[in-house]
């Protein structure tokens, strides 16, 4: 089938739903401005950013003077560790009950001008480290049953402040998207006795062309039902239900694989490229779940330039989602860029 031509729909077997594919719209043609390479740089130390080093926070609390990375309780929290105990259902359509958890902020580095891409993999394996160690710390709490590692950049993604950081969500409950996966994860292995990923990771090493780099560890790969215009999957080539399976060559070929990740997509569109990512993961209740392998997803909203955006609406917000260009032609442009970062080349 050449998907190159045809409107058709794919199928995502982690969530259950399809998107729509419209590729013949790539033909239409663009008039949009040429944008030259986004070279504003930002300084090391920004004394008004309240993620710096020695800065005082707007809860008031001041920053030590860290100097790799920093973790800290968010001081305006989504969700908070106590909370009243109840469950009102009162009519079947109107329920309600109690979510406790924990949210943490992690400053990737001192610097407050270096994304992920520009930090090198020693800087960012330390991020890993930071990662496994809260996910384990976290995880272990009996009244934590699920840890949500993730990172919005740009502001267009929500994220106001340009310093590297990610945070953490650990709730009680498992929530939906990762729910999800986990029962889309336990089907295929029940019906077929295999993991889930493990099988479609080998289709895509075999075929290569939504791959977009590889090293020993871990893959990076556009999904086949991708519904953002260059999103893509980090998965490891082992079968690993968490992070914290990962040993030191595996944490280190993760932080190389998001360092090459990164400068392609800032070399893009040359800009510090928006995303959201997420480290999806088996939840932290105890039991056993040998279905899960755990994965890494980007979602990134530029479509032809840092001026032009894809945003979920019309059709997508009533229907179901669409994408325009192939998930293999994203592929290809991602693969086809350089790893120095357009930054490094002046």
């Amino acid at each position: 089938m050449n998907f190159d031509d045809h409107p058709h729909r794919r199928f995502n077997p982690l969530s259950g739903e399809w998107v729509l594919v419209s590729p013949h719209r790539t033909k239409r043609p663009w008039q949009g401005q040429q944008e030259e390479p986004d070279r504003a740089t930002l300084p090391e130390y920004d004394e008004g950013c309240y993620l710096c080093p020695g800065n005082e926070r707007a809860g008031g609390a001041v920053n030590p003077h860290y100097d790799e990375t920093f973790v800290f309780t968010n001081d305006f929290a989504a969700l908070l560790p106590e909370g009243p105990d109840f469950h009102d259902n009162d009519h079947h359509l109107l329920r309600a009950e109690p979510e406790t958890g924990v949210c943490r902020v992690i400053c990737y580095s001192p610097r407050h001008d270096l994304n992920m891409a520009r930090l090198g993999v020693e800087r960012v394996k330390k991020v890993v480290d930071v990662w496994c160690r809260e996910f384990k710390e976290l995880g272990s709490r009996a009244d934590i049953g699920y840890v949500q590692i993730f990172e919005n950049r740009g502001a267009i993604m929500g994220c106001s402040n340009p310093h590297p950081h990610g945070q953490i969500w650990a709730t009680s409950n498992m929530p939906m998207l990762p729910a999800a996966e986990d029962q889309r994860q336990l089907a295929h292995l029940q019906e077929r006795d295999e993991c889930l990923l493990c099988c479609y990771l080998k289709r895509e090493l075999d075929g290569g062309e939504r791959l977009v780099l590889e090293n020993d560890s871990f893959a990076v790969l556009v999904p086949f039902w991708a519904t953002w215009p260059f999103e893509t999957m980090v998965l490891p080539k082992a079968h690993m239900g968490s992070i914290v399976e990962m040993d030191e060559k595996q944490r280190g070929d993760l932080a190389d694989a998001l360092v090459r990740l990164g400068s392609r997509y800032d070399n893009l569109f040359q800009t510090s490229f928006p995303y959201s990512m997420g480290i999806h993961q088996q939840p932290t209740d105890g039991g056993e779940h040998p279905h899960w392998h755990w994965h890494m997803h980007f979602y990134p909203p530029l479509l032809r330039s840092r001026s032009v955006k894809k945003f979920m609406v019309g059709f997508e917000m009533m229907a179901m989602p669409q994408r325009d260009l192939t998930p293999e032609a994203a592929a290809v442009r991602l693969r086809d860029l350089s790893e120095i970062h357009y930054l490094e080349t002046v």
